[in-house]
């Protein structure tokens, strides 16, 4: 038997039982339909619901809640309760969970950019705060420490001028005495050389980690590092309330922030609503992830990944490789490839092809359609067709990989 017919044989072979897990998850999948077991609240209006291999995107409705949230949220709902004492009190448990000196749950890690700004341009002074976004007579800059970014709107709004510093080596000559806070995304080894620069300067860093939990570890981190302000987004890896996010730092930054957030009247950020039942469910979140093992469900998204690579390799040309990426959202990644020219078919076509049919599959590719298009800085890399573990439930992996599967097939066949 030539080597080429070998590989593909034992391809077949290893895809073997995952056939055979299709084969029964579609029985189920009948099954439930004829008793009636799925009913859908997107569908009677007329939206399609998706199987989201893209990962955690807020466009695509960020991750799906941890059951404990939504038990917790639903719990909250039925009581009222002082928005400023709960706050208060769950800025004590936030610190006693990561050990920084104070925290507040926002509205995601845009809201907590907003609010930071807003507490070290204003204070807490009640004049200051209702000047904004108004910033005559304050220190209104800050640095953008690795460059501009689709999210700076958050600090801009607030009355900010942004100065960027593209390099650390930019950093010292880029503060000054109307340097209000040092706003970064960097979490290698530059933060602590960073910190050193801001903490002479008597200026306080900012640090987005939006897409930073998990590992849980990063809650305390840069507590420990002595980060002055640092936030996290709920509607990603966490899995809490979409709407969510979480501030930490220093207690004077905090309770700064919450004076100028809602549901102060008057206060820039009071447009940046969290409701009770949110600011709880945030909390169930972290409270949860503090008993998760990280190994274990990375075991199990890495199966997930490993699953779909097997169906898909059992077409000649087509081959596949799982990583992890480490710009965020790290979690087990399947990079699938195979030649455009040869297969008549683009990465752009297949992805269409994939979101067209039933059920809706979106992949991760270069397509952005949340991207306002005059952002500078756009993804020019290649297109390239991947899926992300950690959004899939059970059994969608079996779909993506049987559907993914017929339309490589059948392109490779008509070319």
């Amino acid at each position: 038997m030539p080597t080429s017919n070998r590989r593909l044989f034992s391809k077949w072979l290893a895809a073997a039982p995952v056939f055979g897990s299709i084969a029964w998850h579609e029985l189920s999948a009948k099954l439930s339909a004829a008793t009636g077991a799925s009913s859908n609240v997107y569908q009677r209006i007329g939206v399609r619901p998706l199987i989201n291999a893209r990962g955690t995107w807020t466009y695509l409705s960020g991750s799906l809640m941890l059951p404990e949230v939504r038990q917790a949220m639903d719990a909250a709902s039925r009581q009222f309760v002082d928005m400023f004492e709960l706050q208060a009190a769950v800025g004590k448990r936030l610190a006693a969970l990561s050990g920084a000196e104070s925290g507040m749950i926002t509205s995601g890690s845009a809201g907590a950019m907003a609010a930071a700004t807003a507490a070290c341009i204003a204070g807490a002074d009640p004049r200051k705060i209702w000047q904004l976004p108004d910033t005559t007579g304050m220190k209104n800059e800050v640095v953008m420490l690795g460059g501009r970014l689709a999210f700076d709107s958050a600090i801009r709004l607030a009355g900010a001028k942004l100065v960027v510093a593209n390099t650390l080596a930019d950093l010292p000559s880029a503060i000054n005495s109307q340097t209000a806070m040092v706003y970064t995304t960097w979490r290698d080894d530059n933060l602590p050389k960073a910190l050193a620069i801001t903490k002479q300067a008597n200026v306080p860093l900012l640090l987005d980690d939006a897409a930073g939990i998990p590992p849980f570890e990063n809650l305390s981190r840069y507590a420990t590092l002595g980060v002055d302000l640092y936030c996290f987004s709920g509607g990603k890896g966490m899995r809490g309330p979409q709407c969510a996010g979480v501030l930490l730092g220093r207690k004077h930054l905090i309770d700064a922030a919450l004076k100028n957030y809602s549901p102060n009247e008057g206060a820039i950020c009071r447009a940046m609503k969290v409701g009770k039942e949110e600011i709880i469910g945030m909390l169930t979140a972290i409270e949860t992830w503090k008993s998760f093992d990280l190994t274990t469900l990375n075991r199990e998204w890495n199966a997930r990944v490993a699953r779909i690579a097997k169906l898909v390799e059992t077409v000649p040309g087509v081959s596949t490789k799982i990583y992890v990426p480490e710009d965020g959202n790290s979690y087990p990644t399947l990079r699938v490839n195979w030649d455009e020219h040869a297969f008549g078919l683009t990465v752009a076509q297949c992805d269409e092809q994939l979101r067209a049919g039933e059920p809706r599959i979106e992949v991760l590719t270069n397509n952005n359609p949340s991207m306002v298009s005059g952002v500078e800085g756009s993804d020019n890399s290649p297109n390239r067709l991947e899926i992300v573990s950690m959004t899939l439930q059970d059994g969608e992996d079996l779909i993506i990989g049987k559907r993914l599967r017929e339309i490589l097939s059948t392109a490779r066949a008509k070319s």
